[in-house]
């Protein structure tokens, strides 16, 4: 890795990417249960390589898995915490006058153990170069804590914590953890949306 790479950079891209077809393919496989896991994960790997490729030649020397291995760019790395759950909506998520048909989150006690997202960084972050550092795109804690209050999730949110300002302090310690897991193999994570 080039030390002399510092992010952020002159100019930068989110991270999200649109899925390739055979992905999306893949992914609906995995849904209907025509795959396993790990015939995803290869497929996702497989999709990332391609990307971070086609990044390296496109001369970025952010590099990025395009959330690939994600439903959403936000609420999977919610559900990747302890006492975070979510189910097929009903009814969906108000989003600009529309009903999203985003998976309903709620909420028990959050805590954080092993994050997924950790394992996902790390395998973009071995595939920098001399002229890349990667980069992983993650929810400010305020998103996360809007998610949870939300008139559709406060009443279940309630059931957990009397007050906000606990479940501000243990979504605050999740984020601490998850930043501080991969410090022995990698130097840094990147946040990004809102941050």
């Amino acid at each position: 890795m080039n030390n002399n790479i510092k992010a952020p950079c002159r100019y930068d891209f989110v991270g999200s990417f649109l899925r390739p077809d055979y992905l999306k393919k893949a992914r609906a496989d995995f849904e209907n249960g025509a795959i396993t896991a790990e015939q995803l994960k290869e497929v996702e790997d497989k999709a990332i390589l391609d990307l971070v490729a086609k990044q390296k030649k496109a001369g970025y020397h952010i590099i990025t898995d395009g959330e690939f291995r994600r439903a959403t760019w936000h609420l999977d790395f919610m559900w990747g915490f302890n006492g975070v759950g979510h189910s097929k909506t009903q009814t969906g998520l108000p989003f600009h006058g529309e009903a999203a048909m985003i998976d309903d989150t709620y909420t028990g006690k959050v805590s954080v153990g092993d994050h997924p997202f950790v394992e996902h960084f790390k395998f973009v972050k071995a595939l920098e170069d001399e002229n890349t550092v990667a980069k992983q795109t993650i929810p400010a804690p305020a998103q996360f804590l809007e998610q949870m209050i939300m008139p559709f999730a406060l009443e279940n949110t309630k059931k957990y914590y009397d007050d906000t300002e606990e479940l501000v302090q243990d979504i605050a310690k999740g984020y601490r953890k998850v930043i501080r897991l991969p410090q022995h193999s990698v130097r840094r994570l990147l946040m990004g949306h809102d941050s």
